[in-house]
């Protein structure tokens, strides 16, 4: 017989759950919310871990509880419940539960992020029990595994298991978390340097002028660039004026205003940015806003791009502001800087994945 793992308290379980899945993996809401501690605490319980033909049905989750994890931890009564799952005392969810545990958790949380297998040969429609612990995830829980140790063993499973983009999306987080405590440098196309106050705007910002403009435009300038706190941390004077841009307080400005020179005149296009750390994104209105300045400089609304700028794609404010995006306006995440949105004004011929 497989030796059942040691447990471990819902709590800890929730608390490694946030540490195995940093911010920027894909779908992590599903992984660390409160259904998907139940739901790795009930694998534990049964001992459903790769290699140990123990497979967890959603139903042993639901009708799992304080009660029997605490007076019930014993071998024999682990492997009773595996077999019929049978609630005792108070229980964490109902039945109807499943379907959350099992589609959300399980199937677009835990199982695309390696975290939990299949069993092979079993027909979707079937109601045997399919899923199991991967096992080196599984072992992330063991209780002897503490503190840096821990730390270090999260990094390695996330290093060995995750796909690159969603690897490259972490390191991109992490890194903009670790500069939370100071000033923020942000280095211009033309080589100079201001500092940003510290905060998530800057970060974005500081990625929208760093990562953004030299990968979507061929010779960026920054005519304007704001911080939250309604200073004016860059202003090119030259520009502004050769552009006959009028670019006063009175008038709804963005966070970022940036001109991509070309190759020639005939090239020139203005971007205008907001950066949303927590509201304020492109709205219908602010667009009309930006296409009246670019106007008063001549410029067709063929020449001009608006962006809303977001730190990660898996954030509440993302959520929050797609209601309100402007159409034929694009939407950009720093943590995924090669990559980049277009919300279509217009019905066209649909793209292939290639």
């Amino acid at each position: 017989m497989h030796p059942l793992p040691p447990l471990l308290e819902r709590a800890e379980v929730a608390r490694r759950l946030r540490l195995i899945f940093p911010e920027g993996t894909p779908e992590r809401d599903k992984c660390v919310r409160d259904a998907a501690a139940a739901t790795v605490a009930a694998f534990l319980y049964i001992g459903a871990v790769e290699g140990a033909d123990i497979w967890l049905n959603p139903v042993h989750v639901v009708r799992l509880g304080d009660t029997r994890m605490l007076f019930n931890a014993d071998p024999t009564s682990r492997a009773d419940y595996a077999k019929a799952p049978r609630a005792t005392g108070e229980r964490w969810y109902q039945d109807n539960s499943r379907e959350q545990v099992r589609d959300e958790v399980i199937r677009q949380g835990l199982i695309p992020n390696g975290a939990v297998i299949e069993r092979a040969g079993v027909p979707t429609t079937s109601s045997k029990p399919r899923y199991a612990l991967a096992a080196p995830f599984a072992a992330l829980f063991d209780p002897g595994l503490q503190g840096e140790a821990l730390v270090r063993a999260a990094k390695g499973w996330a290093d060995a298991t995750l796909n690159p983009m969603a690897l490259a999306r972490i390191v991109s987080l992490r890194g903009s978390t670790d500069r939370d405590g100071g000033d923020i440098l942000v280095r211009f196309p033309n080589g100079e340097t201001r500092l940003l106050a510290p905060g998530p705007s800057s970060r974005i910002a500081q990625s929208v002028v760093e990562q953004f403009a030299p990968r979507f435009l061929t010779d960026p300038v920054v005519l304007w660039l704001s911080e939250s706190a309604a200073k004016v941390a860059a202003r090119d004077e030259g520009w502004i004026k050769r552009l006959r841009l009028r670019i006063t307080p009175d008038r709804t400005l963005p966070d970022i205003i940036l001109l991509d020179r070309g190759h020639s005149a005939a090239d020139l296009k203005l971007v205008f940015v907001e950066v949303v750390a927590t509201d304020g994104p492109v709205t219908e209105q602010r667009a009309q806003a930006f296409l009246g300045i670019a106007a008063e400089g001549g410029f067709d609304p063929s020449r001009v791009a608006c962006v809303t700028a977001f730190l990660d794609r898996d954030r509440a404010e993302v959520k929050k502001a797609l209601p309100s995006l402007a159409w034929g306006s694009h939407v950009w995440f720093a943590s995924e800087p090669e990559r980049l949105v277009r919300l279509l004004a217009e019905p066209g011929p649909l793209q292939g994945m290639g």
